[in-house]
């Protein structure tokens, strides 16, 4: 093979690779879904439904500080918490016995527009009590300790 033909394979491969990368970026940014569907979007966006397996798990062990992902139905919307930082709070039913309680900081994140019986997927931290949890850090650390969360409620990503 000449130096010729196979430096326009490697230019051709490198190419290549560079586009799916480029394409694998773009899938990671979106959700993979083409294009922006809310108020802000990020990498942390859900690939797959979520479930409430894990937090079924945490809260059967009593574990505590566990980023997960879980989603279910809005049983309750509460009054906010104004103690510190203003925090949405409302509860969310995962599993048939187990509902968490989230604490979305609406001082680092827009309000999410919700009512009872809504759908929402989450991305946070987990603390564990004996009534169900705690969500929390369903939002963008602005100090960069946990990974980004997030809470997806009618196609649009809060965080």
């Amino acid at each position: 093979m000449t130096s010729r033909r196979l430096r326009r394979l490697l230019q051709a491969g490198f190419t290549i690779l560079l586009l799916a990368g480029l394409y694998l970026v773009r899938i990671r940014s979106d959700g993979g879904r083409g294009s922006p569907s809310g108020p802000l979007t990020g990498s942390s966006a859900p690939t797959a439904p979520p479930t409430g397996a894990s937090v079924i798990d945490a809260y059967r062990a009593h574990r505590s500080n566990i980023e997960l992902v879980t989603g279910g139905r809005v049983t309750r919307v509460l009054t906010d918490d104004h103690d510190g930082s203003r925090h949405q709070r409302f509860l969310v039913k995962v599993a048939d016995q187990v509902s968490v309680l989230v604490a979305h900081n609406v001082d680092l994140a827009p309000r999410v527009p919700l009512a009872p019986g809504d759908s929402v997927e989450l991305r946070g931290v987990y603390e564990w009590n004996d009534r169900g949890g705690v969500m929390h850090w369903t939002h963008r650390d602005p100090d960069g300790r946990h990974e980004a969360g997030w809470i997806r409620h009618d196609g649009r990503l809060y965080q």
